[in-house]
């Protein structure tokens, strides 16, 4: 028999559906995949034009296992989380040449693929293949830690394992898919983080947290690590009308991304015309250099680091040597295009 719990939310989300652009279009376990991994940090408002635009372009397994990954990157712009995108070509690689293109159909099997941990692995199981395996995300952590009352951190392994059992013992006698967007959806849009609709809410009569004047005070979190601040200066070096680009390799950010020649220093101020003339030189091996101007320090704040970022315009005076192919030269319209279509 299903629990009281999700009798509720299922009611609730009965009559308040939320309407998603993948709703109408194909709910195979591909399509499911590639909308959970973009939901990953991202907004749903947000993150909808770029689910479209991504399936439109690549409708299958074998599609994007057949596409270079700086095609796949390209069209993961402005999303952000780059590895997100090499894991989903990754993964679409091993389904198409090792699993004979047949997506896998079990928990474990999801698990394997690259860049698939345990939430997208119980969420694809539960959407596609009906199988009982909850998704605790910050929406379902906050939902019971408010309605059970937990007041250990839900940063905490052990607190996570006792959520999930929770929503496991919830979710018995009901339809898996339905209970998971169900809670997080409810989570989403009335057990909100700040002014939750306690008020309408179907679950206050047994919520813990409601009816001990907790609502404020849980989900309980550890404290927050402090914020890395790291200062790059792009060198945006520029040759009859082409400016020059470098591939980055490595496990930083924006790995396998192209952007200006890049310095990392310890602090925002400009570096000196002959700091940027060694650096140039270190590149193109050539000495001379008209520095044209410098941009103010800008931010970027990323999840786990600050970006303070500088643009030093750098024009040569000879023409430059053939690079390697970590360098690309690009024409100023280009990269005007690549912005537009974002």
């Amino acid at each position: 028999m299903p629990s009281v719990f999700a009798k509720h939310i299922l009611h609730w989300q009965a009559n308040n559906p939320r309407p998603l652009p993948w709703d109408n279009g194909p709910r195979d376990p591909y399509h499911i995949w590639i909308s959970e991994i973009i939901m990953q940090q991202t907004r749903i408002e947000q993150g909808a034009p770029y689910y479209l635009k991504f399936v439109n372009r690549f409708p299958s397994v074998k599609s994007l296992a057949d596409a270079p990954l700086d095609e796949v990157l390209r069209y993961w712009q402005g999303l952000g989380y780059y590895t997100r995108a090499r894991n989903v070509h990754k993964a679409a690689v091993f389904i198409n040449q090792q699993l004979d293109g047949v997506f896998p159909d079990t928990y474990e099997g999801l698990l394997a693929l690259p860049g698939i941990g345990p939430y997208s692995a119980a969420a694809i199981s539960s959407f596609a293949f009906g199988l009982s395996y909850p998704v605790v995300d910050g929406n379902v952590k906050r939902v019971i830690s408010r309605y059970e009352g937990i007041t250990s951190s839900i940063d905490e392994p052990t607190t996570h394992n006792a959520i999930r059992d929770t929503a496991s013992k919830y979710m018995k006698g009901v339809s898996p898919g339905a209970f998971n967007q169900a809670i997080m959806n409810f989570g989403a849009l009335v057990c909100k983080p700040v002014n939750p609709g306690c008020t309408t809410c179907p679950l206050s009569r047994k919520c813990y947290a409601l009816q001990n004047g907790m609502v404020t005070a849980l989900p309980v979190r550890s404290k927050k690590k402090s914020v890395i601040f790291r200062y790059f200066h792009f060198v945006v070096i520029t040759w009859r009308g082409k400016v020059l680009l470098q591939r980055r390799d490595g496990k930083d950010i924006w790995q396998g991304l192209y952007t200006p020649p890049m310095m990392e220093r310890t602090a925002a101020r400009a570096p000196s015309i002959r700091q940027l003339e060694t650096f140039v030189k270190s590149i193109t091996g050539l000495g001379g250099i008209a520095h044209i101007q410098s941009s103010p320090a800008q931010q970027q704040l990323l999840s786990h680091q600050t970006i303070v970022g500088r643009f030093h315009f750098i024009r040569l005076l000879s023409p430059p040597p053939a690079l390697d192919d970590s360098f690309v030269w690009v024409t100023k319209k280009m990269l005007t295009t690549t912005r537009d279509q974002k």
